[in-house]
């Protein structure tokens, strides 16, 4: 059998678009060949629809639009991810499903089973589970039919647990598929790749059959989904492979494995986070509606970094630098902002703040009299260069980025209302050292970002000699203590039990622990890591607990 693989970039919510792209896709794998087409889970209305699915219209409205697609379905059938009304009396509106359609009508549904109720996954919200997975005959073929989270069971993986036995794989295995097809929103990160296509491949062997598994591609919110849809035959070998961070559709003949792997569905970590955060960056942007970026740029190598990313994200004509340097901006700064812009060919200005500090210390000396400098006047300056950035943004329509990384969004090392302006957080879930590496990795071939930018000790310049050590440890151990205490939940003491100095980890922890309520305000950012800060991560604001 032939089958016909499309992995799409659709919107959420964009019923018509979505409708549209499925069937460009659908009419193009079936001339070349198609005996069946497979799409990802829920394509017709983009993934997550999270809340849309409470409005009272939305699942009639995704119904309607299914009907349509359906309507355009040839004697070549389509598996599509779609929501069903739950007719009966009990349980949620809805089921997560997989309609099969075939010479214009929807011949049946395939229901999800698990429903993800972790991390970025609220779907027990939304969703009825099915009972078992479905079986679907066609062309004198049993097909197996999975979605997404029903294949994550496997005995290694802590997700298991959750289901109390309820094993679709298991299920599947006692009745003798000839063909097991997984429709997937797989959300990337960091490092997820290969147990991905373990449970694939693992799933392959238990069944004995070859499985099919179509994943989406695109960002929505701060989601980003890789695609790298792929074949394994009934061995456990992995005989096709789309590519990584883009649409793709291939056709698979399941009778003469010919291994097709796109260029990219395998590559190095860094092009993997680069390509994440470009994609990410793109489809927050171009989904929105903004066709331009915005970035103050400081002359370190945060700002720096985010510059590189949107410009390949929106191109060069499209982005802006702005330099807003104060009285105590080193001449270092000012050079390294000006050459970053010049080696990218983005457009550049210079705004100087000196004059409004001065206004705004003046308007406030009245009342601050008898206090001491301190941080307060240092975040002037970053408030400052937040109202002249949104003024930018919102004259020029262009969209603002923030520049925190990990590290600095975790300990509060920004300022609320300054640096934090803005729309998206590019690479708040990306440590500093990751910053540094992934910018190495941007020079591998030549300058972009200038030497001096990734070799000068960092420093937020809000005061004289300034330098990021001087409140924090160094970053090598400060992501260490954090990629413990936030993502694996390690307490204060595993982690002095672990060797780090107690002294350090309690300063950290306090500074994590105390700063939630700016993250609650901060901009969204882009997911990379197991566990970001942003829908995934829920700790209140108030609280006493100390671990």
């Amino acid at each position: 059998m032939r089958i016909g693989l499309a992995q799409l970039n659709t919107i959420v919510g964009d019923l018509a678009g979505n409708r549209e792209r499925i069937l460009s896709a659908y009419d193009a794998l079936v001339a070349a060949g198609a005996g069946l087409v497979v799409f990802p889970e829920l394509v017709v209305c983009g993934y997550p629809p999270r809340d849309l699915l409470l409005k009272k219209r939305f699942v009639s409205d995704v119904e309607h639009t299914l009907t349509e697609i359906a309507a355009r379905i040839g004697r070549v059938p389509a598996l599509i991810g779609t929501v069903e009304r739950n007719a009966g009396n009990h349980g949620r509106p809805a089921f997560n499903s997989a309609a099969f359609c075939h010479e214009g009508r929807v011949v049946t549904h395939a229901r999800k089973c698990l429903l993800p109720t972790y991390d970025v996954f609220d779907e027990d919200r939304y969703f009825e589970p099915a009972e078992q997975p479905a079986v679907i005959v066609h062309d004198g073929l049993r097909i197996g039919v999975t979605i997404c989270e029903d294949i994550w069971t496997h005995p290694n993986l802590s997700t298991r647990r959750l289901y109390r036995g309820r094993y679709p794989i298991d299920q599947l295995a006692a009745q003798k598929c000839d063909l097991m097809i997984n429709l997937s929103a797989s959300p990337w990160h960091h490092g997820k790749g290969h147990v991905r296509q373990s449970l694939v491949t693992d799933a392959a062997r238990r069944l004995g059959c070859p499985v099919i598994y179509a994943n989406a591609i695109g960002g929505n919110d701060e989601l980003i989904f890789d695609g790298r849809s792929l074949v394994a035959d009934a061995a456990g070998t992995v005989i096709h492979g789309l590519a990584a961070f883009r649409e793709d559709r291939h056709v698979a003949d399941l009778n003469i494995p010919r291994p097709h792997l796109a260029p990219t569905f395998v590559q190095e970590d860094m092009q993997d986070m680069f390509d994440a955060l470009v994609l990410g960056l793109r489809d927050y942007a171009h989904k929105s509606g903004f066709k331009r970026a915005l970035i103050a740029l400081s002359g370190g190598i945060d700002s720096a970094l985010v510059a590189v990313i949107a410009t390949e994200a929106f191109g060069a004509d499209n982005v802006t630098g702005v330099s807003l340097p104060s009285s105590i901006s080193s001449q270092h700064s000012k050079d390294d902002a000006r050459l970053l812009a010049a080696n990218l060919s983005i457009r550049f200005e210079t705004i100087a703040i000196a004059d409004a500090v001065t206004a705004c210390e003046t308007a406030l000396a009245p009342v601050f009299t008898g206090k001491s400098r301190d941080v307060t006047e240092e975040n002037i300056q970053a408030r400052i260069r937040g109202v002249l950035m949104m003024a930018l943004s919102n004259k020029f329509g262009s969209l603002l980025l923030t520049t925190g990384n990990k590290s600095e969004v975790a300990v509060g090392y920004c300022t609320l209302y300054g640096d934090m302006a803005g729309g998206l957080g590019v690479i708040s879930d990306v440590f500093k050292t990751q910053v540094y590496a992934l910018s190495r990795w941007i020079n591998r071939d030549r300058e972009i970002i200038p030497w001096n930018t990734i070799e000068k000790p960092p420093s937020a310049e809000l005061r004289p000699d300034q330098k990021d050590q001087d409140s924090l440890p160094p970053y090598e151990q400060l992501d260490a203590i954090l990629q413990g205490y936030i993502e694996e939940g390690l307490s204060r003491r595993d982690l002095v039990a672990a060797g780090f100095p107690e002294a350090v980890v309690t300063d950290v922890a306090r500074k994590v622990d105390l700063n939630e309520y700016k993250r609650k305000q901060a901009a969204p950012g882009l997911k990379l890591t197991p566990l970001a800060f942003g829908v995934g991560r829920r700790i209140p604001i108030v609280q006493k607990y100390v671990s």
